[in-house]
């Protein structure tokens, strides 16, 4: 972590260093993408290979957002990539594994700032790994029988973000290529881009990602491509000082707690879920004319002990598109209000503490359970912000408080219960950015 602060010190003062010699091309670009990424999952099938059982297939499927900052011929940019491993069938289970990377990158530019782009760029950063082998039908209908015997196979995890994303942890590392071109849109500054990537990611560190006496640290190493497209506003297009795209770091709570849930818990001898559940997430921001767009995507969870074996997560992450309006400006003071529309799941595991190393636990995997519903989502926003320019207004560092109210539009069943009730209500957010 010092190393990355450091990193982030020393790029900011090269670009206060660079604003001061004149002004500079600036670009702040949001984008998503979709691909996919070579992978082994060497030691399990090491060990399946033994029992003479067909391996696992390899590979990853890859969904992501990203935040891009270019000045002149330097990049600083953030990514969030969620990684779903192909399905692969064992008897009456389904075996399946997901990781989660968040990168800071930064890059420097082979070609000058026109429509088409070609980026060199090292990632540094942290995640998180599901591996998990459950019954493939696991269609619950009674709470209270799936409480009385949860076990529906397995479920291991490390830096476990179920619990909150400030366990996201471990050291990953990409180097690759970017590549883009702009297609202007008609009566905007905005571009609208069709990008790629592709590249290597990999941990640094054998034995890094150990889960069970099984190394998995092959499931975060392997080439990759990924195509996607991007809005992004280069500063020659503007006309207004204080339009671009900034990213915003926020941390805050959500003012519901299951209380429904949580009497099926007692009611089934176990103990519940007391913590309201907090969100640690991102949101990237672009502003125009006074019109604010973007994306937010954060993580709520919350844990606890369940009974003397086991330990049970209540998890959800919320995913909006959000449209608004700047209410108000004044010198470094904003005021806006935004309508989001999204999408939300809500995981509930309940795990064994005290699971065997493989092979034993592959042999015998029932020890823990799982339920998992999702729909979409709806919320209203208000935020106040603060921008503070910095080294000679190269950019701006912006404090920011949201207030929300979220409404569900599905019923987020859990079993018999429906838990849209959790899913709604009230929210604070803290936040902390940068916007060029």
């Amino acid at each position: 972590m010092r190393g990355i602060i450091g990193a982030l010190l020393c790029y900011f003062f090269v670009f206060g260093s660079l604003r001061a010699q004149g002004n500079l091309t600036e670009r702040s670009t949001l984008y998503f993408l979709v691909g996919s990424s070579g992978s082994t999952i060497r030691d399990f099938n090491e060990m399946l290979a033994e029992k003479g059982i067909t391996p696992l297939r390899g590979g990853y499927r890859t969904i992501g957002i990203g935040y891009q900052y270019r000045l002149t011929d330097f990049i600083l940019g953030f990514e969030l990539l969620q990684n779903n491993g192909s399905n692969s069938y064992f008897r009456e289970y389904r075996t399946d594994h997901r990781t989660t990377r968040f990168y800071l990158n930064v890059g420097y530019s082979l070609t000058q700032e026109g429509r088409f782009q070609l980026i060199h760029y090292m990632s540094l950063g942290s995640g998180y790994l599901n591996f998990q082998m459950l019954r493939d039908e696991r269609r619950v209908d009674d709470l209270n029988a799936f409480l009385e015997q949860p076990a529906q196979g397995f479920l291991i995890r490390k830096h476990d973000i179920q619990r909150g994303s400030g366990n996201l942890g471990g050291f990953l590392t990409e180097i690759g290529f970017q590549f883009g071109y702009d297609i202007p849109l008609p009566g905007l500054e905005e571009n609208m881009g069709l990008m790629g990537k592709f590249g290597y990611s990999f941990s640094p560190f054998a034995g890094a990602w150990n889960l069970n006496g099984i190394t998995f640290d092959n499931l975060q190493s392997g080439a990759f491509l990924r195509l996607g497209a991007a809005l992004s506003m280069p500063d020659q297009n503007l006309f207004f000082p204080d339009a671009g795209i900034g990213v915003h770091f926020f941390y805050g709570r959500n003012f519901r707690s299951p209380d429904r849930l949580n009497s099926y818990f007692v009611e089934n001898g176990w103990n519940p879920l007391e913590q309201a559940p907090y969100n640690l997430g991102i949101k990237i921001m672009g502003e125009n004319r006074s019109r604010m767009y973007g994306v937010d995507v954060f993580n709520l969870g919350t844990s606890g002990e369940a009974g003397p074996t086991h330990r049970h997560t209540l998890n959800s992450v919320r995913v909006y598109g959000n449209y608004g309006y700047q209410l108000f400006k004044r010198r470094n003071l904003e005021l806006g209000a935004t309508l989001g529309l999204g999408y939300g799941n809500l995981r509930y595991s309940l795990e064994h503490t005290a699971k065997p190393d493989f092979p034993l636990l592959f042999e015998e995997p029932d020890f823990d359970g799982y339920l998992r519903s999702s729909g979409l989502m709806s919320k209203s926003e208000v935020a106040v912000s603060y921008a503070l320019p910095v080294f000679n207004n190269t950019f701006r560092l912006v404090y920011s408080a949201h207030v929300g109210y979220e409404v569900p539009l599905s019923r987020y069943r859990l079993g018999e219960l429906t838990m849209a009730n959790y899913m709604s209500g009230p929210y604070v957010q803290l936040g902390f950015g940068l916007r060029p």
